[in-house]
């Protein structure tokens, strides 16, 4: 486990979490104001809907939590993200958030690493919510090395 480290040296198998989590209804706001997410359902209610995507902010507290010295000498670039949305979130929620880096690998000369995040209510332990985040580690290439 990379716990005290950096992000790039997380390894298949670590697990993150699991964190309880409680999104409240001004983050839901100010996240679909940022993402121009102008709907009732997350600008207008109470307890407003979670939008899937903010789990990508629990990836980000997983890495502070476990990796607090931030993404080392090999920067992480988000590459791309998976969501499955099981059950609506409403702000307000206690949820149990959890991660396992599921796979790293290499491809045409670059480090990746998917992280499987998955968020459950913590009342019942249903699950709402699957996402994987795919993030690319810069890499040495021979130029650097030689330097």
């Amino acid at each position: 486990m990379a716990t005290g480290r950096y992000t790039s040296d997380l390894e298949e198998g670590d697990r993150l979490g699991p964190a309880e989590v409680v999104i409240s209804p001004f983050q839901v706001r100010e996240y679909c104001h940022a993402n121009e997410m102008h709907f009732p359902c997350f600008q207008d209610e109470p307890h407003p809907v979670v939008p899937p995507t903010m789990a990508h902010l629990e990836k980000l507290r997983f890495y502070t939590m476990h990796c607090p010295e931030g993404c080392g000498p090999n920067a992480r670039v988000h590459y791309t993200f998976d969501v499955r949305w099981h059950g609506a979130i409403r702000a307000g929620e206690v949820l149990a958030v959890e991660g396992v880096v599921s796979r790293r690998y290499t491809k045409r000369g670059r480090e990746y690493i998917d992280v499987d995040i998955a968020m459950r209510r913590k009342a019942d332990g249903a699950l709402l919510v699957e996402y994987r985040d795919t993030v690319c580690l810069s890499y040495r290439n021979a130029s650097q090395e030689a330097a």
